[in-house]
């Protein structure tokens, strides 16, 4: 079919609900991960996971999901994106189960690196469903409402984490996928059409091949420099060139395609490409800022997983109440003087981790947090929105695919140098602490804060628990310092991209498409005419 036929309004509102349940599942597994991982690294209670296991155990779920979307997006268009959705949550429900019951942190990686698959076949084919589910202004609402999905998964996620964790074992954060996942699909085959592109496209198995193994070095390399003491290691800078150098011919490759799967030309216009460039920025630091805050509620502070979790609550109710309050302050001003200056106050918020410590009252920790929120989420849903409205309808799946996997690639780069960056750091800072105890001792305290809290135990030394706490503060505060740089670029890089032209368009009027790019600041893709609903 070549156009979205008219469904009756109250149809189309389950159908957003059933897509919003499938979206929050995909969020309610990262917030429930990252609740988990002090207990991962627990010998007893967890799977005595180092922290370069659990980098690639959060890494190997974002790079399968950031490298496979765009061929998942192909296949939507080729096969129908209610069929690949379908997929996708079997695949996301099974791999869960094996997450739940993995032996070891080798398994876990495995089992989370299939998930990342089945999240891969669910996000372009569940944007793509709602492209074609709303017309018009209507679209940008849904886009926008859907949104809200991340951050009530930001909110259930820590919370359902700690409550599992405090009764049941480390697994049962995974089995709770199962249920939601058979709920959503019962809701796709009731009320949910299989939309495909009329002009279904090739599979790119070249450029699929060239991208993961380009991502997968890459992440490799930066996982591994946070492992050693120099970056000067063949095992460190060797990965890094070889994945730059495959990522440069994954997108020569796809520039040749004509009709390629990842279409870079699109990321070639200043508000499509800026902006998702400045979105991927934005998701590398919310990334590493997350992967710093479970070990520093958890580990530094001494809270229980159930107190981390309602600790985090701030951030996910500013992410749910920040997308619907950019979206009206867009239609009053524009999408460049509102998401501008939320970013800007999202990159200070993140540097600010650069001030907690292991007694800084609670309550303003809290208040960060939902400043912090609330202007991601500011940003986070009328930008998505903007640039999703921007996509021709025939391409729904592959082009929303271009968006995520910038989004995805972002998040893992940011696991990995963020990850880095405490590792280096933190051995440094622990390095004077270690010069009259036992080299056994030396070694284990040197791999993470985590290692030195349990083998001061064992030894009965407390001083050096107490300079393990100190050093991860420390290393902390250094990564929060790049992070809040890297995503002040990002604010920068988003306001340019916005940047008004100023030159009058000389075009047909598109009443439908035109008044929400007015609204947000984007202009109309050009190719979009041709699929319109």
């Amino acid at each position: 079919m070549t156009a979205s036929p008219t469904l009756p309004k109250s149809r189309q509102q389950l159908i957003l609900a059933v897509l919003m349940l499938c979206s929050l599942l995909i969020w309610l597994d990262n917030t429930v991960l990252s609740t988990t991982l002090e207990t991962l690294a627990d010998p007893v209670r967890g799977l005595d996971a180092g922290p370069a296991e659990l980098q690639w155990a959060t890494g190997s779920y974002t790079l399968t999901f950031a490298t496979l979307m765009f061929t998942a997006g192909a296949l939507g268009d080729r096969f129908g994106h209610r069929t690949v959705l379908v997929a996708g949550l079997l695949v996301f429900a099974g791999s869960s189960m094996w997450a739940a019951y993995a032996s070891d942190a080798g398994q876990l990686i495995a089992a989370r690196a299939a998930m990342g698959m089945g999240s891969a076949l669910i996000m372009p084919a569940n944007m793509a469903l709602l492209m074609w589910t709303f017309t018009g202004p209507a679209r940008t609402s849904a886009i926008a409402v859907s949104s809200t999905s991340a951050g009530v998964g930001m909110a259930a996620g820590p919370v359902l984490a700690g409550l599992l964790l405090d009764h049941f074992w480390w697994g049962s954060v995974f089995l709770v996928n199962v249920p939601v996942a058979a709920l959503a699909l019962a809701g796709i085959a009731t009320l949910v059409p299989n939309f495909r592109s009329p002009a279904p496209r090739p599979l790119d198995p070249a450029g699929m091949l060239l991208s993961i193994s380009g991502l997968a070095a890459l992440a490799y390399g930066l996982i591994r420099a946070g492992q050693v003491t120099t970056w000067s290691r063949t095992d460190v800078w060797a990965p890094i060139a070889v994945g730059l150098a495959l990522l440069t011919a994954f997108v020569l490759v796809e520039l040749r395609s004509k009709e390629p799967s990842f279409d870079p030309r699109l990321l070639a216009q200043r508000a499509f490409g800026g902006g998702n460039a400045a979105l991927g920025l934005l998701l590398f630091a919310v990334a590493a800022v997350t992967f710093y805050s479970a070990f520093y509620m958890q580990g530094a502070r001494g809270f229980s997983p159930m107190e981390a979790g309602l600790a985090s609550l701030p951030t996910a109710l500013g992410a749910v109440l920040g997308a619907p309050l950019g979206a009206r302050l867009v239609r009053r001003w524009s999408l460049r003087l509102v998401s501008g200056p939320a970013f800007t106050v999202a990159a200070l918020s993140m540097g600010a981790y650069g001030v907690f410590g292991l007694h800084t009252p609670l309550v303003w920790i809290e208040i960060l947090l939902l400043v912090q929120g609330l202007s991601i989420g500011m940003v986070l849903g009328p930008v998505t929105a903007a640039l999703i409205s921007t996509l021709p309808l025939e391409r729904a799946g592959a082009g929303s695919a271009v968006t995520n996997t910038v989004r995805q690639t972002g998040s893992v780069i940011g696991i990995a140098v963020g990850g880095t960056i405490m590792s280096i750091v933190y051995r440094h800072a622990i390095e004077p602490a270690l010069n009259h105890v036992p080299a056994s001792v030396q070694d284990r305290a040197r791999v993470s804060a985590e290692q030195a809290r349990r083998v001061a135990t064992e030894a009965h030394r407390p001083s050096l628990a107490r300079a393990a706490d100190d050093a991860f503060v420390h290393a902390m505060h250094v990564g929060a310092a790049w992070v809040m740089l890297i995503a002040l670029c990002g604010a920068a890089v988003l306001v340019v991209a916005l940047r008004p032209d100023g030159k009058p368009k000389n075009r047909v009027p598109e009443p439908d498409r035109d008044r929400e790019g007015s609204r947000s600041g984007v202009g109309v893709h050009p190719h979009a005419r041709g699929g319109k609903c």
